[in-house]
């Protein structure tokens, strides 16, 4: 057990029977009254943030998160399949869990899985990755300086749009947490 002196931003805690990261927290000590501490938490499955109060020096359920590297082999439609790589051994993962960023992984990328026992909480995608623009109009000569978009389609299926300048078979950098264009590698 931990107590409302012990937060920190980013300590997993059992909330309401469910698993929450401290986004933020402050401690108050409003005139004569009893001192408080007022923290924002992230709920880890539904990613909703919550607003609440707690005594100063309450006691709270610290969860202790392992964090460990796995390897992204396919995605079977109902969720995608990752093999740890110390021992091998293949897990599933739901697409929730992933996020919007999950549409730009490509098969060998590495990802950051954060587990409580065997079931996996949250993910930490790589935050740039190149992929392969497989669909798109042809680009046409002079379109460098202009900052008009295009959609394309990438070889995981994600769309995107990029610059008229960009042609099918070229290599791009995403930014997986916003989903944009950042720009072409050579």
């Amino acid at each position: 057990m931990a107590t409302t002196n012990d937060f920190r931003v980013g300590m997993v805690i059992r909330f309401n029977g469910e698993l929450h990261r401290i986004e933020e927290y402050i401690h108050r000590t409003p005139g004569n009254l009893r001192a408080f501490v007022q923290a924002k938490l992230r709920n880890l499955r539904s990613g909703r943030i919550t607003e609440t109060r707690y005594r100063s020096g309450e006691e709270v359920e610290e969860v202790r998160l392992e964090q460990k590297e796995f390897q992204f082999l396919y995605h079977d439609g109902a969720s995608y399949q990752f093999m740890d790589k110390e021992s091998y051994e293949q897990m599933p993962v739901e697409d929730k869990v992933l996020g919007e960023g999950a549409k730009f992984l490509k098969e060998g990328e590495t990802v950051e899985l954060f587990l409580v026992g065997n079931d996996v909480i949250s993910a930490e995608l790589p935050f740039k990755v190149e992929l392969k623009v497989v669909e798109t109009v042809p680009g046409v000569k002079g379109d460098t300086a202009s900052s008009t978009l295009k959609p394309a389609t990438l070889e995981t299926g994600a769309n995107v749009n990029v610059p008229l300048f960009v042609n099918e078979g070229d290599v791009i950098r995403i930014d997986t947490r916003t989903g944009q264009y950042l720009e072409r590698v050579n």
